[in-house]
């Protein structure tokens, strides 16, 4: 028994700093996990049945990532960056609430006088490994050592495209607080960020940092820096409020029937972000079509909708542009507003949006007959594209698993 407690003392040493603690956790972390009502048969569980990949489909899924739409996973011009300088930022914004979609799941938002900073991911690749994983389709459109003072950074999940060891680094030595779901808090420590400095909480759990309350919702998704599901990281969306605003954040996540408890709790919003791409027929239940994400706004009272979780890396068999032309049409069809910001152009909800079809001309070619860059030139959505009549979450008394 010593010699392989001391062989996996020897392997853990050589896995990669940016994986994280793979530790179990322990003391009052451990305490707080396992009294959870969210933690059932030693693991943290989804709200309803889910899984990660349908049964029977790995292979598939596998041969489709390096098979289908690979002309059209990536744009075909330089993506048109908006480059976000200090000194636009200093400028308070006149309605009180301001948002800057960073790419991906990242977004600035300044409200209630304070900077709040989700899921950043500052790193050319999402991935542990050096030279390996997603790579960036676009640069960042600031660099993190000209963002300026940042007082809260909230996590919703601890996948690499979210949780982003380069981006803790960075904003670690900046003194921020960062607001993470139950046990994710375990790989800011082990990176050393001060556990002063880390508020856990689990889903309903609300704190007060910096003056805004920050509130941990349910999401229907999963944590893992590796290939096992983990069992002590819980994932979330987040609520924001402050300076007489609200927002939210969904992180990764299917759709479900929470996102409607979550509006009539805490809505409604001036703005929610909500993740509309790297979708796949494989894994419908942890991550949402453009059509579910627009039914999720709806279902939150989300006021206007910024898309995120598109445009910066490759990380589903679907076309680069999809996700956004999808979640038009569908805005379009049921009165949303949504705000379509180049990466780092700063908008504020309450003002006149940003919904120039910046993309259309840079996708791949033939992509869009009408590249004008003009929204309501809408392609429209092909009848196998449309969402389905019904969710496999409407049985509910399947108790949920990862």
């Amino acid at each position: 028994m010593p010699e392989r407690v001391a062989r996996f003392g020897r392997i853990r040493q050589l896995r990669p700093e940016g994986f994280g603690d793979a530790t179990e956790p322990s003391g009052e972390r451990l305490a707080r996990i396992l009294r959870s009502p969210q933690f059932v048969d030693g693991a943290f569980r989804n709200p309803v049945r889910t899984r990660r990949l349908l049964p029977g489909t790995t292979l598939a899924a596998l041969q489709a990532g390096l098979t289908e739409h690979r002309a059209r996973r990536r744009p075909a011009q330089a993506v048109p960056v908006h480059r976000l300088t200090a000194e636009q930022l200093a400028v308070p914004p006149a309605s009180g609430l301001r948002l800057t979609w960073l790419g991906h799941a990242g977004v600035l938002a300044e409200i209630g006088g304070r900077r709040v900073l989700f899921d950043p991911v500052f790193g050319e690749r999402c991935s542990p490994l050096p030279g390996f994983g997603p790579r960036r389709l676009h640069p960042g459109p600031i660099p993190p050592d000209e963002l300026g003072p940042v007082d809260v950074v909230v996590i919703s999940h601890d996948h690499y495209d979210h949780l982003d060891l380069p981006a803790v680094r960075a904003l670690g030595a900046s003194g921020a607080v960062f607001a993470v779901p139950l046990g994710v808090g375990a790989h800011l420590e082990f990176w050393g960020v001060p556990p002063e400095r880390i508020v856990e909480l689990d889903w309903h759990e609300s704190a007060r940092v910096a003056g805004l309350t920050l509130t941990a919702a349910p999401a229907r998704h999963y944590c893992s820096r590796g290939p096992r599901t983990s069992r002590y990281q819980l994932w979330a969306s987040w609520i924001v409020a402050g300076g007489g605003h609200r927002i939210y954040h969904s992180g990764d996540t299917g759709y479900f029937h929470g996102f409607a408890e979550t509006g009539a709790q805490h809505g409604p919003f001036d703005a929610a972000m909500i993740q509309v791409g790297a979708y796949s027929r494989f894994w419908p239940e942890v991550h949402m079509t453009p059509e579910e994400g627009v039914r999720a706004h709806l279902d939150l009272g989300g006021g206007v909708l910024l898309p995120i979780h598109w445009c910066t890396f490759d990380l589903a068999p679907h076309p680069w542009d999809e996700p956004i032309e999808r979640t038009l049409a569908a805005g379009l069809a049921h009165d949303v507003p949504v705000a379509t910001p180049r990466p780092g152009e700063p908008f504020e909800p309450a003002e006149p949006l940003p919904q120039r079809a910046w993309w259309r001309p840079i996708a791949a070619p033939g992509a869009h007959e009408d590249a004008d860059a003009d929204t309501q030139s809408l392609i429209r959505v092909p009848p196998d594209l449309q969402p389905p009549a019904s969710h496999p979450d409407e049985d509910d008394s399947v108790t949920a698993r990862t």
